[in-house]
């Protein structure tokens, strides 16, 4: 027996939802796709063809456009192999300072357009040694250490199997077919941001038994389950964590690294988007 929701969509979220829908002429949406840093341009390849329709995110009520590089700042309804899909193309992050709302409203967006499975993909730092620049992984758990939470008042959402184990299987199943090889799992560990970790404390979060860091789907994922999504987590390793290689860390790599994968993480979407929202 399934529990209810502790949390319900917000005003603004049904809000943007029926504005999706009058301009999509899609009532509902099984599925939410976050695009985080790197992925924007895989939204390009995402769509059955002549299904796309792009709404830029400054016409729709609670997003915040984002002041990122490397997020195009919009709402894509489509379909992928025929399952109508909602891709958010940008992400507010907690470091922007416009606090948690904006940061977790696609995820109440989400809830409003009827989906029940939400895909959250970022750009993260490998702090694994056996991780390699460009390879996807399956994000297992996390440590959130943002010190910041989406929930205020008694909202006691449980996040035991926050990364649904049966969407993991089904995620990295439809991977394997995509790309050839079987996705490796870990822990993501959420920093505050923005600037990158120090060689100190990438050494700490290898103690507390994080596999990747980065600054973003924590958030998004604690108001996904208490909205009562099932979620999906997949980060592309765009860089090797501080004192990893000893090399100085930049933004630019993170985005290059997106741009070079692009039709590769757009066939990976298509493949496990689709079969998670028919699971």
């Amino acid at each position: 027996m399934s529990t209810p929701p502790l949390l319900s969509p917000t005003a603004d979220a049904r809000a943007a939802a029926d504005a999706v829908a009058r301009a999509s002429g899609r009532p509902a949406h099984r599925a939410t796709l976050v695009l985080g840093s790197g992925w924007s341009d895989v939204v390009v390849g995402l769509a059955d063809p002549g299904t796309a329709v792009a709404i830029p995110m400054a016409g729709l009520p609670g997003f915040a456009p984002p002041s990122v590089a490397g997020h195009r700042g919009t709402v894509t309804s489509c379909l992928v192999d025929g399952v109508p899909v909602l891709a958010v193309a940008g992400r507010t992050h907690l470091y922007e300072g416009v606090g948690t709302e904006p940061v977790v409203h696609p995820a109440h967006v989400a809830a409003a357009v009827g989906s029940d499975v939400l895909v959250l993909t970022n750009a993260a730092g490998g702090v694994r040694d056996d991780l390699t620049v460009g390879e996807l992984v399956l994000i297992r758990d996390h440590l959130n250490l943002t010190g910041r939470s989406p929930l205020s008042g008694p909202a006691f959402v449980d996040l035991v199997d926050a990364y649904s184990p049966r969407l993991r299987h089904i995620a990295a199943e439809a991977l394997r077919a995509a790309t050839g090889a079987r996705p490796a799992e870990g822990v993501y560990a959420a920093m505050p941001g923005p600037q990158y970790e120090t060689p100190a404390e990438i050494r700490m979060l290898r103690t507390l038994g994080a596999d990747l860091v980065g600054m973003s789907t924590v958030p998004e994922t604690v108001a996904a389950r208490g909205l009562g999504l099932r979620v999906v987590g997949v980060s592309l390793v765009t860089n090797l964590a501080a004192g990893v290689t000893g090399q100085p860390l930049d933004h630019a790599e993170v985005l290059a690294a997106g741009t070079a994968g692009s039709g590769r993480l757009s066939r990976a979407l298509r493949a496990l988007v689709p079969a998670a929202a028919r699971s």
